[in-house]
């Protein structure tokens, strides 16, 4: 498989998922106080939301990619 169809289906999938799942979250450890050899962390949850018409968009370009370049080859 050439990388031109790799990547259309990398985009496929992916474009494919941020529709299904709407985005992602994780977790990051932040420093809140720190006093001398004391130190206070706090882990913040944070969500990333992907809109949907980036969704939309990879999948689309993903499929164009892949007209595009079997055409090619």
């Amino acid at each position: 498989m050439n990388p031109v169809k790799l990547v259309s289906v990398a985009l496929i999938v992916a474009g494919l998922l941020g529709l299904l799942y709407g985005g992602f979250s994780y977790t990051k450890d932040t420093t809140a106080v720190k006093v001398g050899p004391i130190e206070l962390s706090v882990k913040e949850d944070k969500t990333v939301n992907i809109p949907i018409w980036v969704g939309v968009g990879a999948i689309v370009a993903g499929g164009l990619l892949l007209l595009l370049g079997s055409r090619k080859g």
